[in-house]
């Protein structure tokens, strides 16, 4: 009898495309699964403290290993999953999302079983998941179940988003062909050729024509491996480099062509006036969005807009698809001519306008926005990844100044608050040795996921949270004011110790100055062994006036009249 079964087969494949950590909940339908899965020595099972959780882990996995996988058990544990799973597919990140089935013998039969709705139709967790998944498998005979697993392993490798495969619960060990080798990385789509070389060519035409052209990064230029590509294109063109906000860090903050984050009326200093001044605007790999563009008002026009996506570009009136991203930004780095005017222009607007120096608070004063986000922006060097939740926290984050080397993570396509702290357990599960990960995390949002803070101390992940204690969803006060804005306060700091009961290692501490703050920062730098919390108390309305006017213009957006007739 071969010693591969269902189950073995899976783990190897995840083994295979480079996982060390997979996240599972357990549930009476995937039991025999997590076995036949924990035999795979070449993998952690990382338990999580619930399905939702387990996703966002997943999701944060993959933003910095590539790829992530998450097992729960039927539709109980699988639809609790679903946002964090939807969120990943929003995020253009690859999830092999994993669930158990009911018994092949229960297909089609005249009784109920636990955890459905009490229906005979059993698929209907297939069914939903279809939505947010670039491919969903539903293995019910062991002999499918090779073909099954590499179809969704091989669509989510090459889409960059989630697949699900569901497998019976009596089929995990049962026996099936061993696996052969497996290419978790086949090189780049060549697409449609054709398109692709008019496509270069009548971009190269257009910035050509161009007075002052200006490259605009998006977000998709990391799951569709175009960094390098973007940063040659940049380089071979000479001009300004603007970068879209859930973009950032994508092009090197320190390069000489870099012009800033562009949000509008929220840009930072000097980058929303050269965006508006440019005459051809190259935008590669975007995402245009009402939270993107401030509630529609910072959407450059199509008439000066090339579009270049994951696979197609438009130019002006001309749509070419089968276009890979990578391959049309490098091929049109040697065919650009030089013209740095946006960025000549934009260096004499920045040495016309000083930025304001942020100046240490006095130690007794008490906590500011101000000096919270000074004495964070001394924590980020080289080895740093920033990760902020949906909030102020974005806006504080956008206008943190990356060294070299340095990464920032965000949520904004799906914004999806609760997300951060798990998303940073999973995140800190896949970071590499001698990298540190700053999670800055609003009280609201930190009540939706809080038990996750346990596993980060479980698997002594030295992670340094800020928790931003301003008692509210400030955020949603400056979209839309309101009682439902508020909720019950908590002891943070005083959580850790619960959690680290007796066997953890984690820190809790409470900063109320800029004193305080500056000894818990010590004192995070120095510990070991588990994560550190600093609860960070600020006022409600100690907010960011970049939140004040983004909140008002996308509310403005949320308001505008129904259309009549």
């Amino acid at each position: 009898m071969p010693d591969s079964t269902v189950g073995k087969y899976l783990a190897t494949r995840l083994e295979q495309i480079g996982l060390k950590h997979y996240f599972v909940v357990p549930g009476d339908y995937n039991l025999t699964l997590l076995d036949q899965l924990v035999a795979n020595r070449g993998m952690e099972q990382v338990g999580s403290c619930n399905e939702l959780n387990a996703a966002y882990a997943a999701e944060g996995y993959a933003r910095v290993h590539g790829c992530g996988a998450l097992v729960t058990t039927f539709n109980v544990g699988a639809l609790s999953a679903l946002n964090g799973v939807a969120g990943a597919y929003a995020e253009r990140l690859p999830v092999i999302f994993i669930s158990s089935g009911p018994n092949t013998n229960d297909e089609g039969g005249t009784h109920y079983l636990h955890h459905t709705l009490g229906t005979h139709d059993l698929s209907y967790q297939h069914r939903i998941i279809q939505q947010v998944t670039c491919a969903a498998e539903r293995v019910q005979h062991a002999e499918n179940a090779p073909a099954q697993i590499d179809h969704a392993i091989r669509t989510a490798l090459r889409e960059r988003k989630p697949a699900s495969i569901e497998i019976a619960c009596n089929l995990a060990g049962v026996p099936c062909p061993a696996p052969g080798p497996f290419d978790a990385h086949p090189g780049p789509a060549t697409g449609d050729a054709l398109a692709l070389a008019a496509a270069v060519e009548r971009t190269a035409a257009v910035l050509g024509d161009a007075k002052k052209p200006l490259l605009l990064a998006g977000v998709h230029l990391r799951p569709y491996g175009a960094v390098g590509a973007f940063q040659e294109l940049a380089e071979a063109l000479g001009c300004a480099v603007a970068v879209m906000p859930s973009a950032k860090g994508l092009f090197p903050e320190d390069h000489p062509q870099y012009a800033g984050i562009y949000w509008g009326a929220v840009s930072t200093p000097g980058c929303e006036p050269i965006v508006d001044w440019a005459d051809v605007i190259l935008a590669a790999g975007p995402v245009f969005t009402d939270y993107s563009t401030v509630g529609w008002t910072a959407l450059p026009g199509a008439d000066r807009l090339i579009t270049a996506e994951a696979g197609s570009v438009r130019c002006t009136d001309t749509l070419y698809t089968g276009v890979p991203l990578a391959a049309y930004l490098s091929a049109l780095a040697g065919k650009v001519t030089a013209n740095s005017t946006t960025l000549d222009q934009y260096r004499r607007m920045r040495t016309q306008r000083a930025e304001p120096e942020v100046l240490a608070a006095e130690g007794a004063d008490p906590l500011t926005r101000a000096e919270l986000w000074r004495q964070i922006r001394q924590e980020i060097d080289a080895r740093t990844t920033l990760l902020v939740e949906t909030g102020d926290t974005w806006m504080n984050g956008m206008y943190s100044h990356l060294p070299d080397g340095a990464r920032f993570e965000i949520e904004m396509q799906w914004g999806s608050i609760g997300w951060a702290l798990p998303a940073s357990f999973g995140y800190a599960m896949g970071l590499e040795e001698g990298r540190r990960l700053i999670s800055v995390i609003g009280d609201g949002s930190f009540q939706l996921t809080a038990q996750e803070l346990a596993n980060l101390i479980r698997y002594e992940r030295e992670v340094l949270v800020i928790l931003v204690n301003n008692r509210g969803y400030v955020v949603e006060s400056e979209i839309h004011e309101g009682a439902y804005n508020y909720f019950k306060n908590w002891d943070y700091a005083g959580l850790v110790t619960t959690f680290n009961a007796d066997d953890g290692n984690g820190l809790g501490l409470t900063a109320t100055t800029a004193d305080e703050l500056t000894s818990a920062m010590s004192r995070a730098r120095d510990h070991s062994g588990g994560p550190v919390l600093i609860e960070a108390r600020i006022e409600h309305d100690d907010c960011s006036a970049e939140l004040i006017e983004w909140g008002a213009k996308v509310a403005h957006a949320n308001a505008r009249p129904a259309h009549r007739g």
